[in-house]
């Protein structure tokens, strides 16, 4: 099930408000309730496309959290991070909403992609050898070299100012012109910087080209899905490119790139090799479940037409029917993708997501539990059958609501979502202690240190001393938060 976010992302919500408890509420209302929650970053990133100027965003980027498409990003990263010497690093790839075709990375545990990249990459081939160009960029440790250049260049430009002004001075006191000629030497430390800086990340794209080529080659992967990528920019940028002062540039030219890479590519023995019949529809259900979750009926009908009776196009209108049309009709369609492919947990997740939606939590449950069996008890999942039992109001089933949401919470603690539907189970449950802490974890992982700390210090008096229970409320208590949050107030 797209969780852009169900449990997560107001973004894409077709149904009922969010609630936003500060303490236990009655599990009746989660029926109404389709929450997903959007996550600002603010990223120093090294990213593989800079074709154009970058937008400027008033928030930070939507996160989009999703079982199946995170499970298949995983298997396409997986051989590249052990050809890269990454395995034990615990890298994780991160979707960001956003149509444009772009990948980045922003330290050396997360690789970011946009859902854009992925609909637009008609095979898988050209996904991994982006993921494999940003691989490159964290097994050579560029972020880190940057900051160093960063810090080395401010002292340089710092150094070249004084001087500079120093000038001034002079020229002021000697009645010569010599201050004018300071002033304008006075940028040309800052330009330098800024070309010095420029090249050097240049350098890096370039750098983490050549490793992309080299991880493809060890894992017997062809580039040119990389080829296919790098030809797309080339034509973005064709018609600024007699334009462009190249050495202005963070990234290579695409026709260079393509140089490069074309040379080093054909030179493989991989070059022709093909991905395998599985992965391809596995690649095209991906791209199906994007389009059907991100765009209007209009659009997925003309990106699928309703005569395309292929598995990836009605999965796609399977979801969009659920989305904007009438819920009889989607659970049909549903259902119908279930007699063709029963062993596939996603369509299962599908089906209980539209149900929990419509109201229905009691008839979501079974299909979610399938699906949890299903796809090996995965924590996305989980999470979205402890909200289904939580929304069923039938206190018989809250034990296993506690069991379902805190074992997804210890593999997904930055759910401010998945704490709230906790904190309803344990108050449906009456143990208002755990309720009371379940909320403050809510609050803390939200941002709302002010509110974590009230239900904190709530939950610590109602807890054995030096208990498990006391000792995780007495540390959001005892919380500093970082400066740019100390002036955070309750809405």
């Amino acid at each position: 099930m797209m969780r852009l976010n169900q449990l997560d992302n107001p973004s894409l919500r077709p149904r009922g408000p969010e609630i936003r408890p500060t303490r236990p509420r009655p599990a009746r209302l989660l029926a109404r309730v389709a929450g997903r929650t959007a996550y600002g970053l603010a990223v120093l990133a090294t990213g593989m496309l800079a074709a154009g100027p970058a937008r400027a965003q008033s928030r930070g980027p939507n996160i989009i959290r999703d079982a199946e498409i995170e499970t298949l990003l995983r298997d396409y990263t997986r051989p590249i991070f052990k050809a890269a010497g990454l395995t034990q690093q615990n890298i994780k790839v991160v979707l960001i909403g956003d149509d444009s075709f772009n990948a980045f990375v922003a330290d050396g545990k997360r690789i970011f992609i946009n859902t854009g990249a992925l609909k637009q990459a008609k095979t898988p081939n050209e996904v991994i050898g982006v993921l494999a160009h940003e691989t490159g960029h964290i097994a050579g440790g560029h972020l880190a070299r940057q900051r160093e250049m960063l810090e080395s260049a401010q002292t340089a430009a710092i150094v070249g100012m004084l001087l500079a002004a120093g000038g001034v001075a002079a020229g002021a006191a000697s009645g010569t012109n010599m201050g004018g000629a300071a002033a304008g030497a006075m940028m040309m430390p800052q330009d330098m910087m800024r070309r010095t800086i420029l090249s050097y990340r240049r350098e890096q794209e370039m750098a983490a080209d050549r490793s992309a080529i080299s991880f493809l080659n060890a894992t017997k992967q062809s580039a040119a899905g990389m080829l296919t990528t790098f030809e797309r920019f080339e034509n973005e940028q064709m018609f600024i490119s007699q334009r462009v002062d190249p050495y202005v540039l963070s990234h290579p030219m695409a026709a260079d790139r393509i140089a490069l890479l074309s040379n080093l590519a054909h030179k493989s023995p991989y070059f022709n090799a093909k991905d395998s019949p599985a992965l391809q529809a596995r690649h095209d259900m991906m791209r199906a479940k994007l389009v059907g979750y991100t765009e209007t009926p209009d659009a997925v009908n003309r990106t699928y037409s309703p005569s395309d009776t292929s598995l990836p196009a009605r999965y796609a209108r399977a979801i969009s029917a659920y989305r904007y049309g009438s819920i009889p009709g989607a659970i049909s369609q549903i259902d119908a993708l279930i007699a063709t492919q029963p062993s596939n947990p996603y369509f299962y997740e599908l089906k209980g997501q539209a149900l929990l939606e419509a109201g229905r939590a009691r008839e979501a449950v079974p299909p979610l539990r399938q699906a949890v069996k299903l796809s090996g008890g995965n924590p996305l999942i989980r999470m979205l059958l402890g909200q289904a039992l939580v929304a069923t109001d039938n206190k018989a089933v809250m034990d296993e609501a506690v069991r379902e949401l805190t074992f997804s919470l210890q593999r997904e603690p930055d759910s401010p979502a998945g704490w709230r539907y906790l904190a309803m189970a344990y108050g449906d449950k009456g143990d208002i202690p755990n309720a009371d802490l379940a909320s403050a974890q809510s609050a803390f992982v939200g941002g709302d240190y002010a509110l974590a700390k009230e239900l904190a210090s709530r939950a610590r008096t109602k807890f054995p001393l030096g208990s498990p229970g006391w000792l995780k409320a007495d540390d959001i208590v005892k919380f500093t938060p970082p400066p740019s949050s100390r002036a955070q107030r309750r809405p």
